[in-house]
């Protein structure tokens, strides 16, 4: 069977590395009830990105973007990993480096027991006021917009929580320490994302440039599938800990092989 090939190999390419990034989109959070972006039944299908989500929008119209995103949050507030989340943080508990790049804001990776989480498009533990740019627990904020507030600073400046909206740039240093990680790395993962935003697509390249290995797993095709080693269009929830099992097995095979 096609499927079940490519997953062994997939978990030979993961045993054979020692240093391994794993890039990661909305396809990974999905199963844990967070809905992605670009899909038929995505968010952006129900509003205009730039209207909304870009920072120009945001300084124009914050109430229109707080009454969007406020479903969002609650759902993000609710989540929990799912079992592609628990499989990437396995990796490393198998002795492996592994650095996760994401484009998810949600912090799941870290909830499932990831350390190394490099979050492109930010995240909400925080908020920074964009006139004396103070920075604040994202938790008040984030109870303010459920409440239907717009969260203002004391100098009387806009609070935004401190995610990368359209037209913003990425944190900073932040894509260096992934573009080095992809740099470095024997073997990069790209799961639950169509390659589709930059500059995270780049990242497979600048991997593979340095002699990388490259698995695809989502649902759908990536521009970059005719150039992978192993491509799975799969559930990544049903995928990942099915290769993380079998690289589990075999070490735990070594291992009682071992003469002491």
């Amino acid at each position: 069977m096609v499927h079940q090939h490519g997953i062994e190999h997939a978990a030979q390419l993961l045993r054979d590395a020692q240093r391994i990034v794993v890039l990661t989109g909305a396809g990974v959070s999905r199963p844990s009830g967070i809905p992605d972006f670009r899909s038929d039944a995505g968010l952006w299908h129900q509003a205009n990105p730039m209207e909304v989500a870009s920072l120009q929008g945001f300084r124009s119209n914050p109430r229109r973007f707080f009454e969007w995103v406020r479903p969002v949050l609650r759902t993000i507030g609710a989540a929990q990993p799912n079992p592609a989340h628990l499989a990437v943080a396995q990796l490393a508990q198998l002795g492996k480096q592994v650095a996760v790049v994401t484009q998810n804001i949600d912090g799941l990776h870290q909830s499932a027991g990831s350390r190394e989480v490099f979050e492109l498009h930010g995240h909400l533990r925080s908020a920074t006021c964009l006139e004396c740019d103070k920075v604040m627990p994202g938790a008040p904020v984030l109870a303010q917009i459920q409440r239907g507030k717009i969260p203002h600073c004391q100098c009387g400046g806009l609070l935004k929580p401190d995610v990368v909206l359209f037209d913003e740039l990425l944190p900073r240093g932040l894509y260096w320490l992934a573009e080095r990680a992809a740099q470095h790395c024997d073997v990069i993962l790209v799961a639950g994302t169509s390659l589709e935003v930059a500059p995270a697509c780049e990242l497979p390249i600048i991997a593979q440039r340095r002699g990388a290995r490259l698995i695809i797993v989502n649902q759908g095709d990536t521009y970059l599938d005719p150039h992978a080693d192993i491509v799975l269009h799969e559930d990544v929830a049903a995928t990942l800990p099915a290769i993380v099992e079998l690289v589990a097995a075999k070490k735990n095979d070594l291992v009682h092989l071992l003469p002491f």
